[in-house]
Protein backbone atom coordinates (compact mmCIF):
# COMPACT_ATOMS: atom_id res chain seq x y z
CA UNK A 1 0.00 0.00 0.00
CA UNK A 2 1.34 3.31 -0.91
CA UNK A 3 1.65 6.44 1.29
CA UNK A 4 -0.62 9.48 0.44
CA UNK A 5 1.20 12.66 -0.92
CA UNK A 6 1.90 15.08 1.23
CA UNK A 7 0.33 17.93 -1.11
CA UNK A 8 -2.56 20.39 0.61
CA UNK A 9 -6.12 19.06 0.29
CA UNK A 10 -8.73 21.96 -0.66
CA UNK A 11 -12.52 20.63 0.29
CA UNK A 12 -15.19 23.27 -0.82
CA UNK A 13 -14.70 24.90 2.86
CA UNK A 14 -11.25 23.90 4.27
CA UNK A 15 -8.21 23.48 2.87
CA UNK A 16 -5.86 20.36 5.15
CA UNK A 17 -2.37 18.48 3.96
CA UNK A 18 -3.98 15.56 3.12
CA UNK A 19 -7.40 13.31 3.05
CA UNK A 20 -7.21 10.08 1.92
CA UNK A 21 -10.37 7.97 1.65
CA UNK A 22 -10.40 4.91 2.86
CA UNK A 23 -14.08 3.83 2.47
CA UNK A 24 -16.85 6.10 1.35
CA UNK A 25 -20.79 4.82 1.53
CA UNK A 26 -24.46 6.37 0.96
CA UNK A 27 -25.05 6.89 5.19
CA UNK A 28 -21.06 6.40 6.31
CA UNK A 29 -17.65 7.17 5.56
CA UNK A 30 -14.05 6.90 6.51
CA UNK A 31 -11.31 9.21 6.20
CA UNK A 32 -7.61 9.60 7.03
CA UNK A 33 -6.41 13.18 7.81
CA UNK A 34 -3.26 14.69 8.10
CA UNK A 35 -3.64 18.44 9.66
CA UNK A 36 -0.16 20.30 9.54
CA UNK A 37 0.63 22.61 12.40
CA UNK A 38 -1.78 25.81 12.35
CA UNK A 39 -4.61 23.89 10.19
CA UNK A 40 -8.42 24.28 11.33
CA UNK A 41 -11.43 23.35 9.66
CA UNK A 42 -13.50 26.05 10.30
CA UNK A 43 -16.80 26.14 12.43
CA UNK A 44 -19.34 23.90 10.96
CA UNK A 45 -22.37 20.30 12.25
CA UNK A 46 -23.58 17.84 10.38
CA UNK A 47 -27.37 17.39 10.70
CA UNK A 48 -27.89 13.92 10.46
CA UNK A 49 -23.93 11.95 11.12
CA UNK A 50 -22.16 11.51 14.11
CA UNK A 51 -18.53 12.21 13.65
CA UNK A 52 -16.40 9.76 15.51
CA UNK A 53 -12.20 11.11 15.66
CA UNK A 54 -9.38 8.52 16.49
CA UNK A 55 -6.11 10.45 17.20
CA UNK A 56 -3.13 8.15 15.24
CA UNK A 57 -0.65 10.86 15.42
CA UNK A 58 0.33 14.24 16.99
CA UNK A 59 -2.47 15.85 18.58
CA UNK A 60 -6.06 16.99 17.35
CA UNK A 61 -7.78 20.33 19.79
CA UNK A 62 -11.84 19.29 19.43
CA UNK A 63 -13.16 23.03 20.13
CA UNK A 64 -17.90 22.74 20.62
CA UNK A 65 -20.51 25.25 21.06
CA UNK A 66 -23.41 24.23 23.35
CA UNK A 67 -21.79 22.95 25.22
CA UNK A 68 -18.90 25.05 25.03
CA UNK A 69 -15.59 22.95 25.73
CA UNK A 70 -12.08 22.65 24.00
CA UNK A 71 -10.32 19.29 24.53
CA UNK A 72 -6.98 18.32 22.99
CA UNK A 73 -6.64 14.71 21.86
CA UNK A 74 -3.62 12.70 21.80
CA UNK A 75 -2.43 9.70 20.33
CA UNK A 76 -4.81 6.52 21.18
CA UNK A 77 -7.60 9.20 22.57
CA UNK A 78 -11.28 9.28 20.65
CA UNK A 79 -13.82 11.45 20.34
CA UNK A 80 -17.34 12.03 19.56
CA UNK A 81 -19.40 14.37 17.80
CA UNK A 82 -22.75 14.08 17.79
CA UNK A 83 -25.24 15.12 15.23
CA UNK A 84 -26.23 19.20 15.17
CA UNK A 85 -23.21 20.01 17.40
CA UNK A 86 -21.22 22.83 15.86
CA UNK A 87 -17.74 22.36 16.00
CA UNK A 88 -14.30 23.41 14.94
CA UNK A 89 -10.91 20.77 14.20
CA UNK A 90 -7.54 22.38 15.05
CA UNK A 91 -3.82 21.43 14.70
CA UNK A 92 -2.45 23.72 17.49
CA UNK A 93 0.50 21.66 17.73
CA UNK A 94 4.57 22.01 16.50
CA UNK A 95 4.05 18.95 14.61
CA UNK A 96 1.69 16.90 12.04
CA UNK A 97 -1.72 15.80 13.33
CA UNK A 98 -3.01 12.36 11.75
CA UNK A 99 -6.36 10.90 12.82
CA UNK A 100 -9.22 8.44 11.68
CA UNK A 101 -12.65 10.17 11.24
CA UNK A 102 -15.90 8.04 10.82
CA UNK A 103 -18.78 9.69 10.20
CA UNK A 104 -22.46 8.41 10.07
CA UNK A 105 -24.76 6.62 10.31
CA UNK A 106 -26.70 9.00 8.14
CA UNK A 107 -26.37 11.27 5.31
CA UNK A 108 -23.56 13.13 5.26
CA UNK A 109 -23.34 17.00 5.08
CA UNK A 110 -21.04 19.86 6.15
CA UNK A 111 -22.77 23.00 7.20
CA UNK A 112 -20.78 26.09 8.20
CA UNK A 113 -21.39 27.95 11.34
CA UNK A 114 -20.62 31.23 11.55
Amino acid sequence: MSKPSTITTQMSNYKVKSIEPIMMGSDVQARLFTLAPGETIPWHFHRTAADHYFVLEGALTVVTREPDSSRTLGVGDDYRITPGMVHLIANRSAIDCRFLLLQGIGKYDWVKAG
